[in-house]
């Protein structure tokens, strides 16, 4: 994200705040799954609908990685019923100890969002488990 324009972190900031919008995540959530700065209030959210970028970070950008991988892998799995990645990630699921993959997400943080997406993206369970198991 460093690498773009005033206007394109705007843009992009934007898309992500609507992202988790549409699976129902409210504002002090969305602090919490993105894992902002201390500090950052709820209100914040508003500000990032409106005009102002994510801080840069490697911590927040790489949550953004995989909740756009997770993001892909349900438009992947339901390509026609853009609605299902709500309902999906507010759904009770055996494979999270019973809870949903949001809860899972917000519960476990950075492991529960990777448990997630792993779930969904068999392309990046692959890749992470091929990697982990070559030699170095």
């Amino acid at each position: 994200m460093e690498k773009m324009n005033p206007e394109g972190r705007v843009a992009f900031t934007r898309a992500i705040i609507h992202l988790l919008d549409s699976w129902g995540v409210n504002a002090a959530d969305q602090v919490s799954l993105l894992a902002l700065p201390a500090g950052t209030r709820p209100g914040a959210i508003r500000q990032f609908r409106q005009s102002t970028p994510f801080p840069e970070g490697a911590g927040v950008m790489e949550r953004i990685e995989h909740l756009i991988g997770i993001a892909d892998a349900l438009r992947t799995s339901y390509p026609h019923n853009a609605h299902m990645g709500s309902i999906w990630m507010n759904k009770v699921n055996h494979r999270f100890d019973n809870r949903t993959p949001l809860v899972a997400m917000l519960e476990d943080g950075l492991g529960g969002i990777i448990a997630v997406r792993t779930h969904l993206d068999c392309a990046y369970d692959w890749n992470i488990s091929g990697s982990s198991s070559q030699p170095k």
